[in-house]
């Protein structure tokens, strides 16, 4: 039988994911076939799995640093917010449907079941499973019929390790609170707690976990720094890619509009890691700057909406100064849609029916079908002969003249559209970037200099540093022990 345990927020981004990520990679050095299990997850920046599905990336990163491949069952419910109040409600890798928020509150009862058939599939091939909850389960108010934080906790019997931010301030009263809201079925289940992103001598702490100690009853597991290195590795939010450092001195500026439902950002992951580039976010209010090389429009979940959003914020009329500058202009996805002359969307796949006018860079017409396409694809960029790997994840289709001038190759196929001077590309495939010497052409193109760097070895070593940092912060053998079986 597998052991299991969980790991709680006292909030949200408190660093579970890393957290869960460290452990993986430190109880797999130690022999461990460990395998990585978030309930229910948000997020727009999913990934493909092996299995022909989509999870949240954490949960990939969390499987790459286990050594498996993602799989459907390390995330069987992912919600990508399309509104304010809505969602696509994806069950084991597969769309279900697009709720409302008050409508998801009369789904979720019946997706315990698909839940718990993902979690035991897990732990019938693995010795540790590693749980990561969401958000918190100190909102008590979202406790009826739960399926992320406590509910499953008590239905599957796995014990809890909880987990607060120091950085934020008030720890002591985010732990402390949290026992105090819960009532006693639920405070049972939490056997420990660990304090994240500690700056500073954690010596200085030791009163502090007293007081928890004593007001809760439960065991510290340990106070974890924070991690230096966590910006190398791939980001689960577009804010933790804006907070990155910038430039590396580089040669070579990216500019990025964030997008209000931006959705698979990994594309720029490489880019920030990269010496020699320099990747700017910009929010909302400000201006793409003038000085950049090449503009990436990214994924978007609800590409008619974002299309309007940046048009409300001028950014089209920068995009297309940008362009008489000869500046380069990238779009993945639905980033690429918008590069197109027209977009419709007859039956309201991504919103409301209807259609609008694109930007108007690329001559083509994209219309959204309700077929989505998932899949692990690889190819060549002929233009430099370098081949790429990525996957693909929209909906809609896109055809037109510019389709013609196809610049990329994938699995033997046509990719992509492009402009006659070959400025202005798109492309359906994420995670291109991803491949050294496809990256290394593209720079090379803007004029950077020759600066080889290898994205995949520089991810193992952030995830062999990260196992590092937790193993000597957190009691592994404690987390072990509290472990239960399953």
């Amino acid at each position: 039988m597998a052991r299991a345990v969980m790991i709680q927020g006292a909030g949200s981004n408190v660093g579970k994911s890393l957290l869960v990520a460290g452990l993986a990679r430190a109880f797999r050095r130690r022999g461990l076939g460990v395998a990585p299990f978030k309930p229910q997850n948000m997020s727009n920046n999913a990934a493909v799995t092996a299995d022909g599905g989509e999870i949240g990336r954490a949960q990939a990163l969390q499987a790459r640093a286990a050594g498996l491949d993602p799989l459907v069952d390390m995330n069987p419910v992912l919600l990508k917010p399309e509104t304010e109040t809505g969602a696509q409600v994806i069950v084991q890798g597969r769309r279900l449907a697009s709720v409302r928020a008050r409508d998801y509150a009369v789904l979720k009862p019946s997706l315990m079941q698909p839940v718990l058939e993902s979690f035991r599939r897990l732990a019938k091939a693995h010795d540790l499973i590693l749980v990561e909850g969401a958000g918190s389960p100190a909102e008590i108010n979202l406790r009826t019929h739960d399926i992320a934080n406590m509910g499953f906790a008590v239905t599957a019997g796995v014990p809890v390790i909880l987990v607060g931010d120091i950085d934020r301030g008030g720890v002591i009263a985010q732990l402390v609170g949290t026992h105090a809201v819960l009532d006693p079925g639920d405070r049972a289940m939490i056997r420990g707690f660990a304090v994240n992103k500690f700056r500073g001598d954690p010596a200085l702490f030791e009163e502090g976990r007293r007081a928890i100690e004593e007001r809760t009853g439960w065991c510290a597991l340990g106070v974890v720094p924070w991690f230096e290195e966590a910006w190398r590795l791939p980001a689960e939010d577009i804010l933790d890619l804006s907070a990155r450092p910038a430039g590396h001195g580089g040669t070579v500026k990216v500019a990025v509009p964030r997008l209000p439902r931006i959705a698979n950002f990994d594309d720029l992951d490489p880019l920030t890691a990269h010496p020699g580039v320099s990747v700017e976010i910009v929010p909302p209010g400000r201006a793409l700057p003038g000085d950049a090389d090449l503009v990436i429009l990214p994924g978007s979940k609800a590409t008619l909406s974002d299309l309007a959003a940046l048009r409300a914020e001028g950014w089209d009329i920068d995009l297309l100064a940008h362009r008489r500058r000869g500046g380069h202009i990238l779009g993945f996805c639905g980033g690429y849609q918008m590069l197109g002359r027209r977009i419709e969307d007859p039956l309201g796949i991504e919103g409301p029916p209807g259609g609008a006018d694109g930007l108007g860079f690329l001559d083509i017409t994209t219309v959204m079908t309700p077929r989505k396409t998932l899949g692990l694809v690889s190819g060549r960029h002929p233009a430099s002969g370098s081949g790429l790997r990525g996957y693909e994840i929209h909906m809609g289709r896109s055809s037109g003249p510019d389709c013609a001038r196809a610049w990329l190759s994938v699995e033997g196929r046509p990719e992509g559209a492009a402009s006659a001077d070959g400025r202005v590309r798109g492309t359906y495939l994420h995670g291109l970037l991803g491949s050294d010497d496809f990256r290394a052409a593209l720079l090379a193109e803007l004029g950077a200099k020759p600066e080889p760097f290898a994205w995949d070895a520089a991810v193992e070593s952030a995830l062999d540093g990260l196992a590092d940092h937790v193993s000597r912060h957190l009691d592994l053998e404690a987390i072990l022990e509290i472990s239960g079986r399953v």
